[in-house]
């Protein structure tokens, strides 16, 4: 029986960068850090020219006669290469294909719950398999499955648009959609345009009012003859 392999407790070995002292070759090609070309010197001069600046020296293209060095901060520098990565890496999403499953009497709420699933799968850019499972009997109703994908659908036709048609696939019928990459446009006999129309009560008109004053005067005027009581012969 062979002897078991030794665990290796030995840090790993990490690629250092060619900077400063750790650049070996004679002569180098420098470019200051404002992109001026301070021409072919030597090692140690470049080197004494870059700690003048308190910058480092950076190795740039190894590859070239005679290599090619850069002044500059490499903290700096280092610290915007991995951000830059990083946003390349949010950017570049993998587009993945997350399933809902359901049965053809599936009831409202149950409903709802996959198409808020559906929709959130397609706002992060994954298409979308809808499935429809059928148990024993339940084959003998593909029609009812094909109505019900082509309702979800409609209800997610503002963010996804149909990639495969609903198609049976054994005992399960499936649709695919993908994320919409155009709005959808509003229908063009829409005349009111979506808006809400406020309806205002109609004011009166304030010419109409002193026509109806003398009227009320009159009224006002037999009122009062009526409450006074007549005068006595004596008084009279």
């Amino acid at each position: 029986m062979p002897p078991r392999p030794r665990f290796d407790r030995r840090a790993p070995v990490r690629e250092l960068p060619n900077i400063n002292e750790r650049i070996s070759y004679p002569q180098l090609r420098v470019v200051d850090f404002d992109g001026s070309q301070l021409g072919v010197i030597s090692r140690d001069e470049a080197l004494s020219v870059s700690k003048d600046r308190e910058l480092d020296l950076v190795l740039v293209s190894e590859k070239a006669d005679p290599p090619v060095c850069r002044i500059m901060d490499y903290g700096k520098y280092k610290f915007e290469q991995e951000k830059k990565a990083k946003e390349a890496k949010k950017k570049s999403h993998q587009t993945e294909v997350k399933e809902v499953k359901m049965r053809y009497k599936i009831d409202q709420h149950d409903y709802d719950v996959r198409i808020g699933q559906a929709t959130r799968f397609l706002k992060a850019g994954d298409k979308v398999k809808c499935t429809v499972i059928f148990r024993g009997r339940e084959i003998q109703h593909t029609a009812l499955a094909e109505v019900l994908l082509k309702r979800m659908a409609k209800d997610l036709e503002a963010a996804a648009e149909i990639q495969q048609p609903p198609k049976r696939e054994g005992r399960n019928m499936i649709m695919f959609l993908s994320p919409r990459k155009t709005s959808l446009k509003a229908p063009a006999g829409d005349g009111g345009g979506g808006k809400t129309v406020t309806r205002h009560k109609s004011k009166p008109d304030p010419a109409a009012a002193p026509a109806s004053a003398p009227a009320t005067s009159a009224a006002a005027t037999a009122a009062a003859s009526a409450a006074t009581p007549a005068a006595s012969p004596a008084e009279a």
